[in-house]
């Protein structure tokens, strides 16, 4: 069973969702088709500061949930998760981290839209070859980012 940090508890935050997709896969996503998702690593950025937080957003994430209601629950059916980066820093920076993840070196955009329905990102989600590593990543944001690994 994948846990999560008792930190988490209450928390608000933004995080990134690093998944790791074996093969090909074509997938259904709700009002935006279906799209080709090539195999390799996926990082989603979002933030959780309504109820439950930073916990039950993830919690979520990390599960498989039977119904689908944002664009990454339908991703992530096929896609194990391989880590989590989050902060607990109190002002929503999924934007910040989107835009910073987009300039990363390699890193491709396999849908615009995705993750992005409320507001002006072109996506929040990316694509790797390799996975990607956090180290350039807490660099460029200049705020504390914690890594969780969900090992089974």
């Amino acid at each position: 069973m994948k846990t999560l940090p008792a930190a988490l508890k209450n928390s608000t935050g933004t995080y990134a969702l690093i998944l790791k997709l074996g093969r090909d896969k074509t997938v259904a996503i709700g009002r935006l088709n279906s799209i080709d998702f090539p195999a390799g690593f996926y990082i989603y950025i979002g933030s959780a500061f309504g109820p439950g937080g930073l916990k039950a957003r993830l919690g979520r994430h990390i599960t498989r949930c039977k119904r689908s209601r944002w664009h990454i629950d339908y991703l992530r059916r096929f896609a194990e998760p391989v880590e989590i980066w989050y902060t607990l820093h109190p002002e929503k920076a999924e934007c910040l981290w989107a835009e910073i993840i987009r300039q990363t070196r390699r890193a491709r955009v396999p849908c615009t839209g995705f993750g992005a329905s409320d507001c002006r990102c072109k996506t929040h989600l990316f694509h790797f070859q390799r996975k990607p590593g956090i180290k350039t990543f807490r660099r460029k944001v200049k705020m504390p980012v914690r890594l969780k690994g969900m090992q089974s």
